[in-house]
């Protein structure tokens, strides 16, 4: 079986709810990054073999295939085919995957994974809240009531439970927070995301460009307290999470070209990393944010590894009780997580962020000249991705 190459990664700076990137079409915005995919590789868009699109809100601009019309916005020809995958928070990470998968059998050579999410133009909940409203029913089945009862699944809940559970108290999420913002600012300020960053055009509501560039994430606050964090009102009454203590509403896309052996004889260009190790894992969808554990484990496991080999860990930051846990849980070194910080300061453009981890994963990797990298997300529904990668 083919080995399968990371050859080139781009994300789009993170933009916030109805900020620089709220004026792009989510179309254009992902085709923007596929065209850059193909510019930094030299790749002729004519070997592309399949584009395969994260987004988790599959309606209005969003809808009809958004992998397919992100083709057809982009540079690539009419040949290139597209879909669109929904393993929610992770399913650019699952793009990867099957990325993977299909360049490792041989069925193909070379594909795109990415996500795109505008969050501002579509956003959270709207497939299920609108449908609900329209009298068109929910997506909790009768039996799957049945068979949990009166639990609800959900991620803010979720995030309460394991805060609870593992005796994080809301000081401990805070600093978490602040060590995130301040993280991401010093990488901003030291250049780190600058080779992963395609800049776009700012936009303003009309589309039209303002004459600036969008080239830092906007989420990012470099004069973040500890005292202006712990000030936040608390999500739910008598609870420890807050606005603060999540991930932040972001627009944004990202995405990485994925090759095997003959690809790469393709296109010509040295790989960035190759794709060690693959799980998904399904878990309790009410408390849905512990995945990660268990996922991480069997990871490491089926790879032969112990987490002492790996060199840094992205665990996306959907709460900060998530990568909190997962660092308790695993016994790891907080050192090597998240070291530019993660989605609450950078934002968490939900179909995008899985793509977006990697490619911040391999330029961290890249830079400190580690070896191993390893990224997990929780998912909706209760599930988690791991991929482990290794430097090249």
């Amino acid at each position: 079986m083919s080995e399968a190459y990371i050859l080139s990664a781009a994300r789009t700076a993170g933009g916030r709810r109805k900020g620089a990137l709220a004026g792009w079409h989510p179309v254009e915005l992902g085709a923007a990054v596929i065209d850059s995919l193909l510019d930094r590789t030299g790749c002729d868009p004519a070997v592309v073999d399949d584009v395969l699109m994260g987004c988790v809100s599959q309606i209005g601009e969003q809808s009809t295939n958004v992998g397919r019309n992100v083709v057809l916005a982009s540079r690539l020809p009419e040949s290139v085919p597209g879909t669109s995958i929904d393993r929610q928070c992770g399913s650019s990470q699952q793009a990867i995957h099957f990325a993977a998968q299909a360049v490792m059998s041989g069925a193909m050579d070379v594909v795109i994974a990415a996500g795109v999410e505008s969050m501002t133009r579509v956003p959270m909940f709207t497939p299920s809240e609108m449908a609900r409203r329209q009298g068109m029913g929910h997506y909790m089945s009768p039996v799957i009531r049945q068979r949990y009862g009166d639990a609800e699944f959900s991620q803010f809940l979720g995030a309460e439970q394991m805060a609870a559970r593992y005796g994080l108290a809301r000081d401990r999420l805070d600093a978490y927070a602040l060590d995130s913002h301040q993280r991401a600012a010093r990488a901003a300020s030291e250049g780190f995301f600058d080779e992963e960053i395609v800049p776009v055009a700012v936009r303003d509501a009309t589309g039209q460009a303002t004459g600036e560039l969008h080239v830092r994430d906007e989420g990012v606050r470099p004069d973040a307290t500890l005292a202006g964090i712990a000030g936040v009102k608390l999500l739910t009454e008598g609870g420890r999470i807050s606005a603060a203590t999540a991930s932040q509403i972001c627009d944004g896309a990202s995405g990485v070209m994925v090759v095997n052996e003959h690809g790469l004889k393709k296109i010509g260009v040295a790989p960035l990393a190759r794709i060690h190790q693959m799980d998904v894992l399904g878990h309790d969808p009410v408390v849905m944010l512990e995945a990660p554990i268990p996922a991480t484990i069997r990871a490491l496991t089926r790879a032969g590894l112990k987490l002492s080999n790996i060199d840094l860990y992205e665990v996306n930051e959907a709460f900060a009780s998530v990568p909190l846990v997962w660092l308790d849980a695993l016994g790891a070194d907080p050192e090597r997580l998240n070291v530019h910080g993660g989605a609450i300061a950078l934002g968490h453009p939900l179909g995008a962020s899985g793509a977006r981890l990697m490619t911040t994963l391999i330029g961290a990797l890249r830079r400190r000249e580690g070896r191993y990298g390893l990224q997990t997300m929780c998912e909706g529904g209760g599930m988690a991705n791991v991929t482990i990668v290794e430097r090249l």
